[in-house]
């Protein structure tokens, strides 16, 4: 059969998922989950008879027991298709959206049928329920969803018992990581367990459930409510958000918060975990002083791969996420965020699923420099025409063999341009990655250099803005895409994150719980546009950063005393493991070992690099 490759990446493929076989068996359906269609296969001539259309991304597969009616997830389409195995065609279908006019972000992934064929149980990956569907008559219905059973972290398998009075629940990611003892692995002993980071630490977890009656899964469905912040409803725009017309969205590359603000005198930070203070990271260090301390803030995704998409989508879909830990635990498969298949594009229409494109469908303007491009000029944009046309094609994407001051340089030649002309795009994507370091490489600057030059560049765009006629309408937003699982006294979730206006110009702290989703929210709200997925839905927008009463003085940028040319000497602290580690690609280096040779190029050979946290704050509930 056909599997629909399109290049030698695989970015175009089927990328078949499930198989179920009708009851006379002569006929098997293949879901295609990179597509948005089911494979229909003789299973005589092993030949395919046909090719149905569903909703997008479809995974799961259910045959009733009962009758000739298949069950199709479709994980991007938040519905479910059904189809007539008889006349082997597309019947109906029906939503599994938690309420109405819900953007995406359910990701049902996983089917089962009740013995007597009246209910469909659907596993709900992005929340974290189980939908109980009650099943219209065989080629009519209509179905209804009664209600939503709670479960752990990202269901991903439902099965029913024998008898139909209970369920088997899989949750893949059980009840997160949790803290982290044991640390990572020492590199130099080959012989030891795999380590311990955020990729290896999850565990999934098995539910037993009973079918709920009525009365109970009307409590379970408030619960799921109350957990996905269902009520709380779309967040209207505050009026201070109107003052701003421009939005520069800067994102760099795996660091956590206490690794460089952790020596701040105020906020959480914990100065025994900060690796680039203000000699190597100033910038940093003076944009959470001088305009809000954000010490709450935290990478939504674990990698690069996930985090990435969470941090243009506000969301990564199943794909993403079932896919990622093969590819960074190496056992092949392949890099799929950042274009690099459409398939991880989340929404119900894949080809339209970032903030680009809802800037696009609303006439707002935007210039990108370096997200989802290839690494030397002249770049071009991986799987996004729309993001390409309005790409700066001399801003490299990720290689750490070209400095961030190269990148700022370019982005400045474009700015001057701007202002000449008195206007400049709405919104501007700017990516700033040589944070992300080479380790202790010879081949490499140190990563105190490397860590500097991102800096230095982050603080000279600021710098720049501040100075120009647009600062007074404009909200620079920076991010890591990922905290790399690095040394934090909270969680190695937790990243630096900065709102930088006239508007948020308070030299306070602000420990609101945010998250990159968090940001990406706030932006929308400044450019009117609706949320992307249930989850930017859900966020707390980062309103508590903001002022009525703005204070309009310009930021200095500060060069940091660290050399930004400064070389890893040959013989430092893991230098031969650096040397073969693969920085062609984000995150293809082992981030256990290469976490422990920042640490040790900064502290030195013999130290021994603090185990990262996985310990979200809980907020406890008052008592009345």
């Amino acid at each position: 059969m056909d599997q629909g490759f399109d290049d030698t990446n695989g970015r175009g493929c089927n990328f078949s998922y499930a198989t179920a076989l009708s009851h006379d068996e002569r006929t098997a359906y293949v879901s295609n989950w990179g597509k948005k269609s089911v494979s229909v296969v003789d299973t005589q001539s092993a030949e395919l008879i046909k090719t149905l259309r569903v909703g997008t991304h479809p995974s799961a597969l259910a045959l009733n027991p009962t009758n000739d009616e298949l069950y199709v997830a479709n994980t991007d389409s938040d519905s479910i298709s059904v189809i007539d195995t008889t006349e082997k065609r597309v019947v109906r279908s029906f939503s599994v959206s938690p309420y109405p006019g819900a953007p995406v972000g359910t990701s049902p992934n996983a089917l089962a049928v009740s013995p007597d064929g009246h209910q469909l149980y659907v596993a709900n990956a992005g929340n974290n329920d189980v939908a109980v569907v009650e099943l219209g008559e065989e080629g009519g219905g209509p179905d209804r969803v009664e209600g939503l059973i709670p479960t752990a972290w990202y269901p991903t398998g439902v099965a029913v018992s024998p008898d139909g009075d209970g369920l088997l629940v899989v949750n893949a990611k059980g009840l997160g990581a949790g803290p982290n003892p044991g640390g990572p692995v020492p590199i130099e002993d080959p012989e030891s367990p795999p380590g311990q980071y955020i990729g290896s630490m999850i565990e999934g977890t098995l539910s037993t459930i009973p079918v709920p009656g009525e009365e109970r899964l009307i409590d379970y469905t408030e619960r799921v409510a109350e957990n996905n912040s269902f009520d709380k409803g779309l967040e209207k725009a505050a009026a201070v958000l109107k003052n701003i017309k421009h939005v520069i969205y800067v994102i760099n590359e795996n660091r956590t918060y206490d690794q460089v603000l952790g020596d701040l005198p105020r906020g959480n930070g914990d100065p025994s975990l900060t690796l680039f203070g203000p000699d190597v990271a100033p910038n940093h260090h003076n944009l959470a002083e001088q305009f809000t301390t954000l010490d709450n803030l935290y990478a939504a995704g674990e990698v690069s791969n996930d985090g990435w998409e969470w941090s243009t989508a506000a969301s990564a879909n199943t794909f993403n996420q079932k896919s990622w830990p093969t590819n960074y635990g190496g056992r092949g498969f392949l890099y799929t965020g950042e274009g690099y298949s459409l398939a991880a594009a989340p929404g119900r229409v894949p080809e339209n699923s970032y903030i680009w494109d809802a800037l696009s469908r609303k006439g707002i303007s935007f210039r990108n420099y370096g997200f989802w491009a290839t690494d030397t000029p002249p770049v071009d944009v991986w799987n996004e025409p729309n993001l390409e046309a309005h790409t700066d094609k001399q801003f490299p994407g990720y290689n750490l063999a070209i400095r961030d001051q190269f990148r700022y340089r370019e982005w400045l030649s474009e700015f001057r341009g701007f202002e000449e002309r008195g206007n400049m795009p709405a919104v501007q994507f700017v990516k700033f990655p040589n944070d992300h370091t080479c380790g202790t490489d010879p081949a490499c600057p140190t990563p105190q250099a490397m860590v500097a030059d991102s800096d230095w560049a982050t603080g000279k765009l600021v710098d720049k803005v501040s100075h120009s006629q647009f600062w007074k309408s404009t909200a620079i937003f920076q991010i890591e895409d990922d905290a790399q699982d690095g040394p934090d006294h909270v969680d190695a979730h937790r990243t630096i994150g900065h709102v930088i206006s006239p508007y948020t110009q308070v030299g306070e702290v602000d420990s609101t719980f945010y998250s990159s989703v968090s940001m990406l929210r706030t932006m929308e709200m400044i450019m009117g546009l609706s949320p992307l997925t249930q989850f930017d839905a859900a966020a707390n927008p980062m309103l508590n950063s903001f002022t009525t009463e703005p204070d309009f003085t310009p930021y200095e940028a500060v060069k940091p005393k660290q050399s930004l040319n400064e070389p890893n000497p040959k013989n430092g602290p893991m230098a031969k493991q650096s040397s073969k580690m693969d920085f062609s690609v984000e995150d293809q280096a082992p981030w256990q070992a290469l976490n422990r040779a920042i640490w040790k190029s900064v502290y030195g050979g013999d130290s021994t690099m603090p185990a990262p946290e996985h310990n979200l704050p809980i907020e406890e509930e008052e008592e009345e």
